[in-house]
């Protein structure tokens, strides 16, 4: 174990364990910096809200403190990617430089374990008695066989997308009515066991701000109680918050009710078959009912379509559907532990459509739809999650890290704290300890149109070509829109040598990988490629942002917070629009840069960065870096670029 004398610096500094540990580990004083502070937060019961620039090692900057404090401490990453990656790479890393034997745990939310009732009732749901969906049955049935955990994420040949998940994953309806002797059976209740017990529990935002809501309407936890909850990609937050402390009824919810009271009927009361007509019946209805909407995919307020007479019709119907479908299924609900899941069901789906469709809706909430090809959801969202949150924090006295690198605007944490009803909190920005100076430029390009021009796109592309050609391809093009991807793809064909991948073309993951192998790619995307990809190397020398990303007023959630703010004298756009705009580019900007050795230029297109007055907030808000308007500048930085890397090859030969 690690002397008391030591400090948090000391570990992570050039003689320390992890140094020891890990070859080619570089001690980063920002690093240190960040693990002092939260070190000292977990210590006082206090609130911190840290930005640690890229390259800072923020990930060790926190497992340090956590384990080296002896507390119970709840961290809470992004996505469930991160969640894997911190504790089957990092958190065996740190407890072995610490030589700790602090217990961990990793748990997700129910739908990401396997349920093994579910799972033999699935094999005998004639909604998956097809090829396909009955090969993926055998593919999961295999695994059942061995796994330990039940973690879905293990079964890496069915698709995340295959319909099988749902019939088979564990559900809060069905599973907490399984008897107690069948607990230790059950991945999901070993899961918690183990979190009970555990240190450190890993989790992700889902789950927590699931866990939050849940207290704040005292409806119980999914979670342990602990000394301090750590919040890695804190940026995610608000967001992810909002969904949670919302009400959300999907298609998707509607259909797998269906389905499942299909199922149920025919195993537990083969003798209502008016049961099974009544849920395809709903079916049909939820069908129905999108069709009412424009064909193609839209995400609006509620109202801009509410009084249209085929919704009103169509809602009508769907309502009387599920009104009757719950109505049945209460008179045989006692009859076995899958119909009644699927009558509390029918009652809270019920609940959530009289809600949103209230002739006086809640003013607190943002009342939307949103279609897709053949599915909508129904959605009521917060006006601002700052209420909710602050009760959540405030009824757990506990330490709460907020840490990432994109929380700032000009240095400024106004925005994310207002955003979570923040009041009190010590604050720290630590830089990236890369060299932007020397490494990277920044490239305005002259002479481009505003981007409300018609033919913006075809001339930032059009000022891009030679930049691509000076890095020899090895460039990723951020975009704020589909509809500027495609027709900078259209645009791009054929004006270069170099292979052009573009998002949707094959699974994120494989994009990358293709882009990193070929070394020589020109990778369009848009908003998930803005962040949470880690590029290093000599594959990715150039990003270029099409346009600074302003949210779209006509968003119906960003539109209604807008007037909201507009309403209560406050000015939406300085408060609210530019804020998240600088946030959003920050992450767009640390793709470029992602190791010490990485070299790069980014190009932002939009000439307002330089015709706007709030242009310097967002200028601020980078890295600071070289900034040129000169494409000859930009030549010489590649020819440098290569020359250096000539003479490494020859060094190394």
């Amino acid at each position: 174990m690690i002397e008391p004398m030591d400090s948090i610096s000391d570990i992570l500094g050039d003689n320390g364990p992890v140094a020891e540990l890990l070859p080619g580990f570089a001690p980063r004083v920002e690093q240190q910096h960040l693990a002092e502070a939260i070190f000292t937060a977990l210590e006082n019961k206090g609130v911190l809200v840290g930005e640690a620039g890229t390259g800072t090692g923020k990930t060790f900057a926190y497992l340090i403190p956590a384990l080296f404090s002896g507390q119970r401490i709840i961290i809470s990453t992004g996505t469930r990617h991160l969640q894997d990656q911190l504790f089957y790479s990092d958190m065996p890393l740190v407890k072995k430089a610490l030589n700790t034997g602090a217990s961990v745990s990793l748990l997700k939310g129910r739908a990401n374990y396997l349920c093994k009732h579910r799972l033999l009732r699935a094999q005998r749901h004639p909604a998956l008695n097809n090829a396909e969906y009955s090969g993926h049955l055998r593919i999961i049935s295999d695994w059942a066989r061995t796994t330990e955990t039940g973690d879905i994420a293990e079964v890496l040949n069915v698709p995340e997308d295959s319909m099988v998940w749902s019939f088979i994953t564990s559900s809060d309806d069905f599973c907490s009515e399984h008897e107690f002797e069948e607990l230790d059976d059950c991945y999901i209740h070993r899961a918690r066991k183990k979190a009970q017990e555990a240190d450190v529990v890993v989790v992700n935002h889902h789950l927590l701000c699931a866990d939050l809501s849940l207290k704040d309407e005292g409806f119980g936890e999914l979670l342990p109680s602990a000394n301090a909850f750590i919040i890695d990609e804190a940026h995610q937050l608000p967001d992810i918050a909002a969904q949670f402390f919302g009400r959300k009824l999907s298609s998707r919810q509607l259909l797998d009710l269906s389905r499942d009271t299909v199922g149920e009927q025919l195993h537990e009361a083969p003798d209502m078959a008016e049961l099974r007509d009544l849920a395809s019946q709903l079916e049909s209805g939820v069908r129905h009912f999108r069709l009412a909407f424009d064909i193609e995919p839209t995400r609006d307020a509620w109202v801009a379509v509410a009084d249209r007479p085929s919704i009103d019709r169509e809602l009508e119907r769907l309502t009387l559907l599920l009104g009757g479908l719950r109505d049945m299924l209460e008179s045989v609900a006692s009859r076995g532990k899958g119909l009644e899941s699927c009558y509390r069901r029918a009652v809270q789906h019920a609940a959530s459509l009289d809600r949103f469709t209230a002739n006086e809706p809640n003013k607190e909430y943002i009342h939307w739809f949103e279609t897709y090809r053949s599915g909508f959801s129904l959605n009521m969202t917060p006006m601002t999650v700052a209420a909710p949150f602050k009760r959540a924090m405030e009824a757990m006295p506990a330490s709460w890290i907020f840490t990432s690198a994109t929380l700032a605007v000009g240095g400024d944490f106004s925005h994310f704290k207002t955003n979570l009803g923040i009041e009190e909190a010590d604050e720290l920005l630590v830089d990236s300890p890369f060299d932007y100076r020397h490494n990277a430029m920044l490239y305005l390009p002259e002479g481009l149109p505003e981007p409300q021009h018609s033919g913006y796109t075809h001339s930032a592309m059009q000022a891009v070509l030679p930049i691509i050609e000076a890095s020899h391809g090895r460039t990723f093009l951020l975009f704020t829109s589909y509809r500027a991807l495609n027709e900078a793809q259209r645009f791009l064909e054929g004006q270069f040598e170099y292979p052009i991948l573009t998002q949707g073309q094959m699974p994120k993951r494989e994009l990358l990988e293709a882009f990193q192998s070929l070394g020589n790619a020109v990778l369009l995307g848009t908003s998930s490629f803005w962040e949470g990809v880690d590029v290093r190397g000599e594959a990715l020398s150039v990003v270029v942002i099409d346009k600074l990303p302003f949210g779209s007023p006509g968003d119906p959630v960003m539109g209604a917070r807008i007037d909201h703010m507009k309403q209560a004298g406050g000015n939406p756009f300085f408060e609210y629009q530019l804020p998240q705009a600088a946030i959003a580019l920050k992450q767009g900007v640390g793709r470029l840069i992602r190791d010490v050795t990485d070299t790069g230029v980014l190009v932002l297109c939009d000439p307002r960065i330089r015709t706007k007055h709030y242009g310097e907030v967002f200028i601020n808000s980078l890295p600071p870096m070289p900034i040129s308007r000169d494409l000859h500048e930009i030549e010489r930085f590649f020819k440098k670029e290569r020359e250096s890397y000539r003479e490494e090859v020859v060094e190394d030969e």
